[in-house]
């Protein structure tokens, strides 16, 4: 099936819906709503809400508790990086209505957004300090990694962060860094082990399997001559694994589907273009112009020519069963 790469998702910049969880959209200096004045902060990308934001979050949990202020998470929309240097912007893990979910499953009450813009960029850390986190949240607690960098030119790190909220009177934590198998978690890994096709390691980081999103698109229309109707997925917004076939989960509405997914061209129809491409085990009906969420379990296989149709069915079923049983023996429920 054929990809067309002129649509694309809806933007989450300017009015956010967030997907199961309040929030708060902040494109200027202003008052913060009532309901999180005096609220105990954590501030980052948080891009994947790995196992290590997910330990940031429980500290940032503990310190409101007992200070019995709300627990606010502020990330950025879009990275910081898009505007300063978009050259060097990474792909996104995950989009911001996601990320907002994510961060409310990890604990936190509320998450602000940054439109992220010449009114932010421009504040030095100093001011990022005074009139962010003092003038506009009336902060009593912050909550940050070790490797915590704010303000313009990311002229502030953590060990200011700690001092400064010394001095105003604030908390300070600092949540330690977190290893798996002697690994930081980090985004960067996490990309980096998509960018491999190690979609297992890069499930244990996030403590869930990476996620992809699309919007369904008419292609070339073998898989359905097959017998095996495939959703092609079009404008995926965030990182697209290496190429090969996968075991996942299709997400629609209230329903999950295993869905072998074949990632890149098709070498056997002498097709060059990459796509992303589904079978939804045990769906019936028609899934275009729909929005299909994947979640990304493991790498079967990589991509290969076929000699006929007849093996490229033998195959296809075969990466169906397996599918079906790496599915069900996932350690991982559907957040």
């Amino acid at each position: 099936m054929g990809r067309r790469r002129s649509r694309s998702l809806p933007c989450a910049c300017g009015s956010i819906v967030a997907e199961g969880g309040r929030l708060i959209t902040l494109d200027r200096i202003a008052e913060a709503p009532s309901r999180v004045a005096g609220a105990c902060l954590t501030i980052g990308n948080f891009d994947g809400v790995h196992l290590g934001h997910a330990q940031l979050a429980g500290s940032l949990r503990a310190m409101a508790d007992a200070l019995a202020a709300p627990a606010i998470a502020l990330t950025f929309d879009p990275h910081p990086v898009a505007l300063l240097r978009p050259e060097a912007a990474p792909v996104p893990l995950v989009w911001t209505e996601r990320k907002v979910a994510l961060l409310k499953a990890a604990g936190v009450d509320d998450v602000g957004v940054f439109q992220t813009g010449p009114w932010l960029l421009g504040l030095s850390a100093r001011e990022f300090f005074d009139r962010i986190i003092r003038g506009q949240f009336a902060a009593r607690g912050i909550v940050e990694g070790s490797n915590f960098a704010f303000g313009r030119g990311r002229g502030g790190d953590a060990h200011q962060l700690r001092d400064w909220c010394a001095d105003a009177g604030l908390r300070f934590a600092s949540a330690p860094s977190f290893a798996i198998d002697g690994a930081l978690v980090s985004s960067s890994r996490i990309r980096a082990l998509l960018a491999e096709g190690d979609a297992d390691a890069a499930a244990r980081m996030l403590g869930r399997p990476h996620r992809l999103r699309g919007i369904v698109t008419h292609g070339a229309g073998r898989g359905a001559g097959l017998g095996i109707p495939t959703a092609n997925l079009d404008g995926i917004d965030v990182v697209i694994p290496f190429d090969g076939v996968y075991a996942g989960r299709a997400i629609l509405d209230d329903a999950t589907y295993p869905a072998a997914l074949n990632i890149g061209p098709n070498p056997t129809f002498g097709e060059q273009i990459r796509k992303v491409e589904a079978h939804l085990v045990g769906f019936d009906g028609d899934l275009y112009g729909r929005t299909l969420a994947v979640d990304v379990h493991a790498r079967l296989r990589p991509a290969r020519r076929f000699d006929g149709i007849d093996d490229l069915l033998a195959q296809i079923r075969e990466d169906i069963a397996r599918t079906v049983a790496v599915v069900a023996a996932a350690p991982y429920s559907t957040i």
